[in-house]
Formats: C-alpha cells, structure tokens, sequence
C-alpha cells in the first residue's frame, strides 16, 4: 500500500517524461498510468517547466479570468497566542460586521379592540385592499400585510399604526 500511495503522488507532481526515467523501464500498473492527450502533455510540460515569477503571473492571470477574488484564496491567519505557551492569552476576535437592513416587512402583530375600525382602515389605505380583505387581515393578525419597505417608510407605517391603536412589528 505504501509503494502504491508514493507512486501515485509521482503520477500527480510528475510529468510523463520524468514518470517514465524515474521507474527505470519498470512497467506500472495500468491503474498508474494517466491517459492524457497530446494536448494535455504539452500544457502539463510548459506549467512543469515555468520559473516561480512565471507561475505567479499564471495565477494573476487565471485569477483575472475567471473571477477569483484574492480574500477567498488567502488562508486564515495564525493566531500566534497558539504557539505562545500556556500563559499567553488569546488575540481578541474580529469583528463581524452585520449588514443593516434596508428593507423590511411589515406584521401587524395585534390592536386595540376598541380600534379596530381605525386600524382597518388605515390598513385598507396602506395596503389598497378592500374593506373586505383589510377587514380580513386586520382580524387574522399576527399577519404581514406590507413586505419590503424602505426602513424609513417602515418606521412611520409603525408610529401611525401605533398612535392608532395597532401594534406592528419591522421583520
């Protein structure tokens, strides 16, 4: 097993040619032997034959090409308190940062029985339902009855309903 395993990282690193030297006319098993195309070869001898300062260009320029955003290549950072002992404390953690909401929904969660009239009604004019449907939700609360609106906008929907009687939630 372990002649197998050393073998099949020669077949990954090495090119056909130096696979060939290397086991000195030993025949490998056909399992070892990658099928490649002529095409293949050829790109496989001209990567195995660039200079360090030429695989750095390689890698810019398929990186450019296909997209690759440099943060998601980078390996994560070795905190040093891990090699530091047992006395040295941990470096604090980053900071996420949290996206802030733009657009919210709008849940009416309850409302004063003694308003409910006025509450339907500034629903039905919020909305553009009729008074049937606003009537509906109104008594179905808790119910979303307005989706993606501007915080800002969300925000005075809430006070209104609120000075009305109805209490609404930003979700």
């Amino acid at each position: 097993m372990r002649g197998y395993r050393r073998n099949a990282m020669r077949v990954r690193y090495l090119s056909a040619e130096a696979l060939s030297q290397d086991t000195q006319g030993v025949p490998s098993p056909p399992s070892m032997t990658p099928v490649v195309s002529a095409k293949v070869k050829g790109l496989l001898d001209d990567l195995v034959s660039l200079n360090m300062l030429e695989v750095k260009e390689l890698t810019d320029a398929l990186k450019d090409r296909l997209g690759i955003d440099d943060s998601a290549s980078m390996p994560m950072a070795i905190n040093p308190a891990m090699f530091a002992g047992m006395g040295a404390a941990p470096a604090p953690a980053a900071e996420e940062k949290v996206e802030e909401k733009t657009a919210f929904d709008l849940k009416l969660n309850k409302f004063d029985a003694a308003k409910k009239i006025a509450v339907i009604k500034e629903v039905r004019a919020l909305t553009g339902l009729g008074l049937k449907e606003a009537k509906a939700l109104v008594e179905d609360a808790p119910k979303v009855f307005k989706t993606e609106v501007p915080k800002d906008e969300a925000e005075q929907i809430r006070d209104k309903l609120k000075e009305i009687g109805g209490e609404v939630l930003l979700e």
